[in-house]
Order: C-alpha cells, then structure tokens, then sequence
C-alpha cells in the first residue's frame, strides 16, 4: 500500500509539475508576441498607403502595400550610405576605445594595493550627481578641443560611463586575488595580468558594457546636431532625422514632382526610418544575449 500511495503522490507532483510548466510557456509565449507586436506593427506601417494611416491608422494587415517610403529614403542612396559608414565608423570605435578605458578603470579601481582607488572612485561618482551642462561642454569641445566638425565630436563625449566602469570594477571583484597573486609570482605586469587574465574572464561584462555602448553610439544624433556641419559626416540617425523633416511637398515640388499632400508618405517615412535604424542593431543582441543576464547580475550584486 505504500508503494502504491508514493506511486500516486509521485503522479499527481508530475502532473502538477507539467501543468505548471505548461501555464509558464504560454505566459512567456504571450508575453513574447506582446514585444514583438511593435516591432511588426512598425513593419508593416512602413508599407501602408498614407490615406489609409489617416483613415484608418496604422495595421498589421494594409489593404495595399507600397514602398513609396523607403523610395524616398532612397531617393539619394550615396549620403544614406555614407551616413551607414559614420554610424558604423562611431559604433565600432566608440564601443571599442570605450570598453579598453573603461575595464582598465575597473581594473584599476579594483585592485587593493592601489592607494587612491577611494579618492578616484569618489570623483567618478560625482559625475553621475552633477554635471558641467552643455554649454560648458560645447566651449571645451569646440573652443578648447577644436572638434568642430570633427568624428571624434561625437566619440569622445560617450567614450566612459561612470556607471559601466562600475560595473566592470564590481564584475573584476569575483575574480580570486589568487590569481593575481600567482601571476605576480611568475614574474606578469600590470598591464599582462589585466590582459591576459582579468579580461577574458570579464567576457559577460564586456559583453553586457559593450552592447549599452554600441546602443548608445548607433542612436547618436544630439552630438552631430551640435557639433557636425558637413552632410557627408552625419550619422545615421540625424540623416534618416533630416529625412522625414523634409518630407513635405515643397521638397517635391522643387524635385519637379507635384502630388496631393494626402498622398505623401509622411507617416509611413517615420515607419520606415525606423525600420532602417533599428533593423543592423537589433542583429548584435543574438551574439551577446547569453553574456548580457550574467554580466548584468554579477556586476550589480557585488558591494
């Protein structure tokens, strides 16, 4: 009787486990299309007609598709490229210099034996409290730096952030101070140890820090509005931005084109600039995904 009634007990705990497995996947599975419905909707709202948005507003099914939108985007193919090269330009190098700086902060403020590790922590901090403003920092980037017009404009301004160099400072401390100590042994610098040992270990860190970075570096548009006066070094996101303010019909009536103004894509351009910058970026989270959770959590829960 006993084995019977453990038999049954084991059954029901089964049943109740597959259920309760079951419930989870649907929610998750919800959940999921929930996310994804904007990115659809936006899609699809790129191909729609612009009488049926007014009339009807944006659907995930259009009576009619047309392209008209990304015809326009393309109307001058060169400067959309050129403006793909800058953005992939400030991208790569800004996330590159960026993560290098920043772990070797981290590094640094991570080691015991480092006298002012405190006092320079400290002044990092302070940046997140407060802050110079933009005018002191458009005098020190134009004035001071002469970066007028200049690529590194809109590199250097989000280059480090004092929140990520904590991250990697909080994420190197899981790192055993054996190792360290082992590596001095064996005759390593500084340099060497952090290189060779802190950094492949820090990966989800890394991982987790560079994909804010590039975020932060793709959608870039505020710096090139202040800084950038030459069309061949706009970034994406200000040229696609230019775009869609110059939809209008006065455009197209100085293209020789004379149309209904119900009839310009106007709502359809924003759809499609979207669809344009967001659609290379959202292909780098797949390859960074598995690190993203761990390097986050990690870096968060050290003190």
């Amino acid at each position: 009787m006993v084995p019977q009634a453990y038999n049954k007990n084991r059954v029901k705990q089964g049943l109740d486990n597959a259920a309760l497995k079951t419930a989870c996947y649907i929610i998750i599975t919800v959940f999921a299309l929930l996310c994804l419905f904007p990115f659809a909707l936006m899609i699809t709202s790129s191909f729609m007609e612009e009488k049926e948005i007014i009339s009807e507003g944006f659907k995930l099914f259009p009576k009619k598709f047309t392209t008209s939108a990304y015809e326009f985007l393309l109307s001058n193919p060169k400067k959309l490229i050129d403006s793909y090269k800058v953005t992939i330009i400030i991208t790569v190098a800004g996330t590159f210099f960026g993560l290098f700086f920043m772990s070797m902060t981290g590094y640094v403020l991570n080691r015991k034996d480092f006298k002012y590790r405190n006092f320079f922590s400290f002044f990092i901090y302070f940046t997140t409290l407060f802050s110079g403003g933009l005018i002191p920092s458009y005098i020190l980037m134009v004035r001071y730096l002469g970066l007028k017009n200049s690529i590194l404009s809109m590199i250097l301004p989000s280059l480090m952030s004092a929140w990520s160099i904590f991250l990697m400072r909080n994420f190197m401390r899981s790192v055993p101070d054996s190792m360290y100590e082992s590596a001095t042994i064996d005759g390593a610098g500084d340099f060497r140890i952090y290189w060779q040992i802190y950094m492949p270990l820090s990966i989800p860190a890394l991982a987790t820090v560079g994909l804010f970075q590039a975020l932060g570096y793709w959608n870039q548009w505020y710096n090139a509005m202040l800084y950038i006066e030459s069309a061949e070094k706009f970034p994406l996101q200000y040229f696609l931005q230019k775009m869609v303010n110059q939809a209008n019909v006065q455009f197209l009536i100085s293209k020789g084109i004379v149309i209904d103004a119900s009839e310009l894509p106007s709502q359809s351009i924003k759809m499609a600039t979207a669809v344009v910058a967001t659609g290379p970026i959202i292909l780098l989270y797949p390859f960074v995904q598995r690190y993203f959770i761990s390097g986050l959590t990690v870096g968060a829960v050290k003190g």
